[in-house]
């Protein structure tokens, strides 16, 4: 029994705070899991930068709508789709995630949530639980699952170390050398022959 646990962000879809980073015309947004491997101080930072320019979920949202799955991501999702389990894991929000999970036709997919004040204003997150991606994989591995795992970031490393199979995609340079044990792909025909290969 195999599952594929792929991230979203970078993966499947470009990454949404640099999008509205470019967008807001806030460079400081740009800081995405690529360069902060501490979830908590990342979106500490984040936070902090809305609150004083005023921005909350609204305007995120705004620039979401804009946002297309990367070229090839669907194709890619509906064959993988066709012949095994696929559950998306990310960091990100129910609030942020939706429009982007239509667009790629409805997979399933575990993510966090946001704490909004009736303003609008982002005043917080809830995690589903601690260290998410791992936590999940190592869930599915108690109930009998096989897993086979798929990202570009920090918080990817763990689940994909502990999957039966893992991949780096479309990850960083300064990753893909410290972890040259991992294989690394930038094209999703190599990465659905990866995987394939490892079911």
């Amino acid at each position: 029994m195999n599952i594929v646990c792929l991230d979203m962000e970078g993966v499947l879809v470009p990454e949404i705070w640099i999008a509205f980073a470019e967008a807001s015309g806030i460079p400081a947004l740009r800081r995405t899991t690529r360069d902060e491997p501490d979830y908590d101080k990342l979106m500490a930072y984040r936070l902090g930068i809305l609150k004083e320019h005023g921005l909350g979920l609204k305007e995120i949202q705004a620039t979401i709508a804009t946002i297309d799955p990367l070229p090839g991501a669907k194709a890619f999702l509906d064959e993988l789709r066709s012949i095994t389990q696929v559950i998306i894991l990310s960091d990100t929000f129910e609030e942020f995630a939706k429009p982007l999970m239509e667009k790629l036709g409805w997979p399933t997919i575990f993510c966090n949530s946001l704490e909004v004040a009736p303003d609008g204003e982002i005043t917080g997150y809830r995690m589903r639980c601690e260290k998410s991606k791992l936590t999940t994989v190592k869930a599915l591995q108690s109930i009998g699952y096989d897993t086979i795992a798929s990202g570009d970031s920090f918080n990817d490393l763990g689940m994909i170390q502990a999957s039966k199979a893992g991949f780096l995609f479309k990850s960083t340079e300064q990753i893909k050398r410290d972890y040259p044990q991992i294989p690394a792909y930038e094209e999703f025909d190599d990465l659905l022959s990866a995987i394939k290969a490892a079911l």
